[in-house]
């Protein structure tokens, strides 16, 4: 994507839709290359065209996992960095779904004697072969589109631990604080994995806030930090630190919002 379309798919999130006049004025160009930016979108599932404007996608279904992957490279490793300077050597942790937490993998590198428990097939990949690090999978059957590990069995290896901290991604987070994702399955396993942690860091771009899905996960007060690349707005920043939720953007001091 470039610039512009980035931009139009982040006011597209935060207003829920948005009409190609307007979108010509905001960003000085003609209707006809605000139409272009939007088929592109749309072709490649993250909006869907309306009469004069452009929306979300359906909150039942997720964008392909390969689209996540090339979406907000930047501010995923960014948000990712500084995950990976608050978690200490010698620690235990479940790592989840999600592109954003891969990202937290790979940041995890050059960490020594940490335990960690995924079912994520591609954090396995990413931390498997190092030898400082032991990386325990959980059971379960394997969503293909993602090499996630869902299922009955995946609930019953989790509940089998407890950690110093879980590393969690979201698909949306509403307007009240709910957490919100799009695979009940997936829900019931991110649900244990807090449950079975002493602190759970969420790790989540500015795009996921205000974002529809399906599934209610949880809230914010089920986390104790989050991790993000923007300053959220000052509702949201009410809703966090009414839940004393500590506030992580790159390069920014520790806060409760």
């Amino acid at each position: 994507m470039n610039r512009r379309q980035r931009e139009i798919l982040d006011l597209v999130r935060q207003r829920g839709f948005v009409a190609i006049d307007q979108l010509a004025t905001l960003f000085d160009v003609t209707t006809q290359t605000v139409r272009r930016d939007i088929n592109e979108l749309c072709d490649r599932a993250l909006l869907v065209r309306f009469h004069g404007g452009a929306g979300l996608p359906s909150s039942v279904e997720n964008v392909a996992y390969d689209e996540r992957r090339e979406m907000s490279p930047v501010e995923k490793n960014a948000i990712a960095v500084e995950v990976a300077r608050h978690i200490p050597n010698d620690a235990s942790l479940f790592i989840n779904i999600g592109t954003t937490t891969e990202a937290v993998a790979a940041a995890l590198e050059h960490h020594s004697r940490l335990r960690i428990i995924t079912n994520n097939l591609n954090v396995a990949n990413i931390l498997g072969g190092n030898p400082r690090l032991e990386v325990i999978v959980a059971g379960g059957v394997v969503r293909p589109r993602d090499k996630a590990i869902v299922g009955e069995a995946t609930l019953d290896f989790i509940n089998q631990f407890r950690v110093d901290i879980a590393v969690i991604g979201i698909s949306g987070i509403d307007t009240d604080g709910t957490l919100l994702d799009f695979d009940y399955r997936e829900v019931r396993v991110a649900q244990a994995i807090i449950r079975n942690s002493n602190s759970v860091y969420l790790a989540t771009d500015h795009t996921k806030f205000g974002r529809s899905a399906m599934v209610r996960l949880g809230h914010l007060r089920d986390v104790d930090m989050l991790f993000t690349d923007r300053v959220p707005t000052p509702e949201m920043r009410r809703l966090l630190r009414d839940a004393e939720v500590v506030v992580r953007t790159p390069g920014a001091a520790d806060e409760t919002s």
